[in-house]
């Protein structure tokens, strides 16, 4: 029988973001709304050093501007 030794998973991140998740999803079907609210998976990262956190601060400025070529844009204007 194999048992987690850091304990139930509760109260970490990956749960706190779940959760926040679930009650936007749960929102979002009360109010009607039709599509998807949360890509299928996150990843959890530490960041280490301040030019890993500078890549990261460039990922999130530029990102959004990525969003009409991303296959999953439920929203991306038909060619």
């Amino acid at each position: 029988n194999y048992r987690n030794e850091f304990g139930p998973q509760v109260n970490n991140l990956a749960s706190i973001v779940r959760g926040f998740k679930s009650a936007v999803a749960r929102r979002s079907k009360k109010e009607s709304l039709e599509h998807r609210i949360w890509q299928a998976r996150y990843y959890e990262h530490i960041i280490r050093n301040q030019p890993e956190l500078e890549r990261i601060r460039m990922y999130i400025r530029e990102n959004p501007f990525q969003w009409e070529l991303d296959e999953e844009n439920e929203f991306k204007k038909s060619a």
